[in-house]
């Protein structure tokens, strides 16, 4: 019997060794993207310029696109942070119906053409950086720029709020911290000890004071509703929270209010 137990414990350490080290893994699915299919985007999307921003000493180049206004005077801005599974460029021609605003959307490391290796400090650091560097481009005003990120892209979005000045957030799929979400996919594994990216929201989110719109899927079995509860929640600023339903957390941005409900959101935001 303490042979067993023993090899049962043995096998169980083994099984939280191996998925600490692969959580990397498990938690970023980098997409490629080859350099022909990003010019042909490039040349077909209206209004559309190549982005590159070198990190780090020039050590990480970080790649995609910016998208600018059709008005030729200081335009609203919208930064955009994909999912874990995302390469953003798919996201083009959609963004640049969102009429009097340029957006920013740009792969993170190891996505697209992006260069380096994610991480949840990695994408912070990178955040920042990307949002200093648009803040003083010339035709984007600095007093518009709202935030939008896509489930793990969320984590991103809140942290960058609140650590810059921005005057709206979009968390589509969002989480109150990927603690929690791990624990309800991973039961029986003691979550809190093993995860090293953590992507606390709801530790940043009162200290936020811009208005947030939320959007999650009645049916994500992903992220739970729940979860995008309690971040709403815990937000300082003005929040509001769309349960929409019939979608699931892959199906959320084809549900017929999705745009309708951004557009209403960043239409405020734009006339002030």
């Amino acid at each position: 019997m303490l042979t067993l137990l023993g090899t049962v414990a043995l096998a169980g350490c083994g099984l939280m060794l191996l998925i600490y080290l692969l959580q990397d893994r498990l938690i970023f699915y980098p997409q490629q993207l080859d350099a022909s299919t990003a010019q042909i985007l490039q040349r077909n999307v209206p209004r559309t310029e190549a982005f590159e921003l070198a990190v780090e000493g020039n050590a990480v180049r970080l790649r995609g696109w910016f998208i600018s206004a059709e008005s030729s005077g200081p335009s609203p801005l919208l930064i955009y942070f994909g999912g874990n599974a995302e390469e953003v460029s798919w996201l083009l021609p959609e963004l640049t119906r969102l009429h009097g605003w340029a957006v920013l959307l740009v792969n993170y490391r190891g996505y697209g053409l992006s260069e380096g290796s994610p991480s949840e400090a990695a994408l912070q650091r990178d955040a920042l950086a990307l949002y200093d560097n648009v803040a003083q481009r010339s035709g984007v005003d600095p007093e518009r720029i709202v935030i939008m990120g896509r489930s793990l892209g969320t984590g991103v979005s809140t942290y960058l709020a609140s650590q810059r000045p921005v005057a709206g957030v979009v968390l589509v799929s969002p989480f109150d911290s990927l603690i929690e979400v791990a624990s309800a996919v991973y039961p029986f594994l003691p979550v809190r000890l093993l995860l090293r990216h953590r992507f606390e929201s709801v530790a940043h989110a009162p200290a936020i004071n811009t208005p947030l719109l939320a959007l999650a899927a009645k049916h994500d079995t992903l992220i739970a509703p729940e979860r995008s509860r309690r971040l709403v929640q815990a937000w300082g600023g003005p929040a509001r929270l769309e349960l929409l339903d019939g979608a699931d957390h892959n199906t959320i941005h084809v549900h017929p209010q999705y745009w309708t409900l951004i557009g209403q959101f960043l239409g405020r935001i734009a006339a002030k």
